[in-house]
């Protein structure tokens, strides 16, 4: 069962987001940053924890956990460190995954060259 909840709840996401982009006619920029923001929405209420716990991968994988990191990151923080541990925080949960996008993205650029 916990597959199955897994490809529900990360599927949910992708239909969410796809709706967003063919109903709502938003731009693929605009999809992710509000798909981030409703992430960091749902863990500053504390239902994303819950719902890891529910359908783990399905919940961890997609964008939303992004914005669930830089919430949590950021709170936790806060508690430890005060109003300074709010970007820190930020920074020290997220820090593995925006390094890689960076490093990734240039290693695709360096080997493909965009048309146009």
């Amino acid at each position: 069962m916990q597959y199955f909840w897994a490809f529900v709840v990360g599927g949910a996401f992708c239909v969410v987001g796809q709706l967003m982009l063919d109903v709502g006619r938003m731009t693929p920029a605009h999809v992710m940053s509000t798909l981030v923001v409703v992430g960091a929405i749902i863990d500053g209420i504390g239902w994303y924890d819950p719902l890891i716990d529910f359908a783990g991968a399905g919940a961890s994988v997609p964008i939303t956990s992004f914005g669930n990191s830089l919430v949590h990151g950021a709170l936790q923080e806060l508690e430890r460190d005060g109003p300074i541990g709010v970007i820190t925080g930020i920074f020290e949960v997220t820090s593995a995954g925006i390094s890689a996008a960076i490093i990734f993205s240039f290693l695709a650029a360096l080997v493909v060259r965009p048309k146009g």
